[in-house]
C-alpha cells in the first residue's frame, strides 16, 4: 500500500472551491426574498381590488417561491462537511433539488399547455387592463431575481435550475404584456393562448436538458467529455511502464466534480510508484481529477476480472464481470501457479 503525498489543490484554490457555494446561497436567497415579497403583495392587492387575475399570478409565484426555497435549502447542506454516512459530503444535495426542480417546472409547463389549448377551444374574457398592470409588477421583480441569480455560478445545476424558473416567469410576463396590448387595440384574444405556447416551447427544450444533466449524475454517469478509450492511451503514455489501462470508472458528484478508480498493469514490481505517481499528476493535468484511487497490478492478468487485460485494454464492466462470482477463485489460482505462488502484486492509491 503506498500513501499519497499529493497536494493536489492549492490553499487558494480551495477557500475559491469553498466560497462559490455561499456565493450562489447568497443569491438564491435573495431572489427568493424578492419572489416571496411580491407574491405577499399580489396576494394583498388581489384581496383589496377583488381580482382573481392578481390571485391567480400570486398562486403561480408561490411555485417559484418554493422552487428558489427548495434551491437555497439544497445549498446551504451542500455545505456540511463529509461524515461517516455520507463519505463524499451533501455536494449531491444540489443536483438533487435541480432534479426536483425540473420535474416541477416540467409539470407547470404541461399545465400551462392544457390551460392555453383549452383557452382555444372555448371562448374566454380576459381583463387585458388587469392583466397588463400584473404582467408589468411581475416583470419587474422577475427581472431583479434574474439579474442577482443571473452573477451566480453556471456549473451549478441547483442555480440553473432556480434560474429556468425565473426565466419561465420572464418569459411568461413579456408574453403577457405583449398579448394585453395586443388585446386592448384588437380585442384578439386567442394571441394569449399562442404565447403562453410560445413560451413552453422556449423554457421546456432547457428543462428537458437540465433534467437529463442532473439524471446523468444522479445515475453516476461519467463526464460527457471525457473518452474512456482516450483516456487509457494517454495513462499509458503518460506513465512509462504502464503496459495496460482496464476497469475504468468515473462518476460526478457535481458538474465541476469527478473522481475515478482504475487498474493499471506494469511489468516490472520495480516501476509501481513512479506509474502510481505518473498516473495521479497526468490526471489532475489533463482532466482535473483530483480525487482517484489507483490500482497499480504486476503480471500478465487482474485479479478482479475473469478476462485477460491482454484482451481488453478498456473493460466493459458488464461482460468483464458476468460470471465472476463462479470463476474468481479458479482464476486467481491459475494466476498464482503461473508466477510461481507470486501472483498479481496490487497497490493501491487514493486521495
Amino acid at each position: 500500500m503506498t500513501e499519497c503525498a499529493h497536494n493536489h489543490t492549492s490553499a487558494g484554490d480551495a477557500q475559491a472551491h469553498r466560497d462559490e457555494p455561499v456565493s450562489s446561497a447568497r443569491r438564491l436567497l435573495a431572489a427568493f426574498v424578492v419572489i416571496t415579497i411580491f407574491m405577499v403583495v399580489e396576494v394583498v392587492g388581489g384581496i383589496i381590488s377583488g381580482s382573481l387575475a392578481l390571485l391567480a399570478d400570486a398562486a403561480h409565484m408561490l411555485t417559484d417561491a418554493m422552487a428558489l426555497g427548495l434551491a437555497v435549502s439544497a445549498q446551504f447542506i451542500a455545505l456540511r462537511p463529509a461524515d461517516e454516512r455520507r463519505h463524499f459530503g451533501y455536494h449531491r444535495a444540489r443536483v438533487l433539488a435541480a432534479f426536483v426542480n425540473g420535474i416541477l417546472l416540467m409539470f407547470l409547463l404541461a399545465w400551462i399547455a392544457i390551460e392555453a389549448i383549452h383557452r382555444f377551444t372555448a371562448p374566454f374574457d380576459v381583463n387585458a387592463k388587469v392583466m397588463f398592470s400584473v404582467a408589468v409588477a411581475g416583470l419587474a421583480a422577475n427581472a431583479i431575481a434574474f439579474v442577482i441569480l443571473h452573477g451566480g455560478d453556471v456549473k451549478d445545476l441547483n442555480v440553473r435550475g432556480a434560474m429556468l424558473h425565473v426565466v419561465s416567469d420572464l418569459l411568461g410576463s413579456i408574453a403577457a404584456i405583449i398579448a394585453a396590448i395586443i388585446i386592448l387595440t384588437t380585442g384578439w384574444t386567442q394571441i394569449d393562448p399562442i404565447l403562453s405556447m410560445l413560451v413552453v416551447f422556449l423554457i421546456g427544450h432547457s428543462a428537458w436538458r437540465l433534467l437529463k444533466e442532473t439524471a446523468h449524475i444522479l445515475l453516476e454517469g461519467a463526464p460527457k467529455d471525457i473518452d474512456i478509450h482516450k483516456l487509457a492511451d494517454e495513462v499509458k503514455q503518460s506513465a512509462p511502464g504502464v503496459e495496460d489501462v482496464h476497469e475504468i470508472r468515473i462518476w460526478q458528484l457535481t458538474p465541476d466534480q469527478s473522481s475515478l478508480t482504475m487498474h493499471a498493469r506494469v511489468s516490472d514490481s520495480s516501476l509501481t510508484d513512479k506509474a502510481l505517481d505518473d498516473i495521479k499528476q497526468f490526471l489532475e493535468r489533463r482532466y482535473g481529477i483530483t480525487q482517484s484511487t489507483v490500482q497499480i497490478e504486476v503480471g500478465d492478468g487482474c485479479p478482479d476480472c475473469c478476462c485477460s487485460s491482454d484482451e481488453h485494454t478498456v473493460t466493459d464492466i458488464d461482460s468483464a464481470r458476468g460470471d465472476r462470482f463462479h470463476h474468481h477463485q479458479g482464476h486467481v489460482h491459475a494466476h498464482a501457479h503461473a508466477h510461481g505462488g507470486r501472483g498479481a502484486a496490487a497497490f493501491l492509491a487514493h486521495d
